[in-house]
C-alpha cells in the first residue's frame, strides 16, 4: 500500500462535502446580512424618519431643540426641504415611516420564521423603497432643483448622493435576491410537477 492513499480518498470526498457546505454557509451569510440590514432599516424608520415626521408635524426641524432635531439640521445643509413643512417630503416620509418601517418588521419576522411570504414582503418594500426615493428627488429636479446644495462637494457627493444612493443600491440587491429565489422556487415547482407527469 502506497504512502497517501487512505488519504486520498478522504480528501477527495472532503472536496465532495466541502463545495455545499460553504455554499450553505455562504447562503447562511446572505440571510444574515439581509437580517442585519432589514433590522437597520426599521431602527432608522422608526427613530430617525419617525421623529422628523413628528417634529415637521408640530412646528418645524429648524426651531426645535430636539436632539434628532441636529441629524436633521444638519442634512438640511444639503436639501433645504427637510428644515422646513415641505408637503411632497413630510407625505413621503408618514408613508415610509409608517408603511416601510412596517414591512421592515414584517420580513424581519419573515427572514426568522421563514414564511412563504417573506419575497412578496421583501418585493413591496424595495418599491416602497425607490418611490420614496424618487418621489423624494424627482419635483426637486423637475423645478431645476432650487433645494439641493449642489456646490458643496460633502453636500452634493457625501449627503445627496451617497448617503440617498444606499437607499438605491440595497432596494436593488433585495429585488435581485427576490428575484433568484422566485426563479429558483419556480424552477422547482416545475420541475417537480414534469415528475408527476
Amino acid at each position: 500500500m502506497r504512502k497517501g492513499t487512505l488519504i486520498s480518498p478522504l480528501s477527495s470526498s472532503n472536496q465532495v462535502f466541502e463545495f455545499p457546505l460553504r455554499k450553505v454557509l455562504s447562503l447562511y451569510q446572505e440571510e444574515k446580512n439581509i437580517h442585519f440590514t432589514v433590522d437597520w432599516e426599521s431602527v432608522l424608520k422608526w427613530y430617525c424618519e419617525g421623529p422628523y415626521v413628528y417634529l415637521s408635524m408640530v412646528g418645524n426641524i429648524t426651531d426645535s431643540d430636539a436632539l434628532i432635531a441636529s441629524l436633521w439640521k444638519e442634512y438640511g445643509k444639503a436639501d433645504a426641504r427637510w428644515l422646513y413643512f415641505d408637503p411632497t417630503i413630510v407625505s413621503v416620509e408618514i408613508l415610509t415611516v409608517v408603511l416601510g418601517g412596517s414591512l421592515a418588521l414584517v420580513l424581519v419576522y419573515a427572514i426568522v420564521k421563514e414564511k412563504h411570504y417573506r419575497h412578496f414582503v421583501q418585493i413591496t418594500l424595495c418599491v416602497c423603497e425607490l418611490y420614496g426615493g424618487w418621489m423624494t428627488f424627482c419635483p426637486d429636479w423637475l423645478m431645476g432643483s432650487p433645494n439641493l446644495n449642489t456646490n458643496s462637494w460633502l453636500y452634493f457627493w457625501v449627503y445627496l448622493v451617497f448617503f440617498n444612493g444606499v437607499w438605491v443600491l440595497i432596494p436593488g440587491l433585495l429585488l435581485w435576491q427576490s428575484w433568484v429565489e422566485l426563479k429558483k422556487m419556480h424552477h422547482k415547482g416545475s420541475n417537480s410537477r414534469k415528475k408527476f407527469q
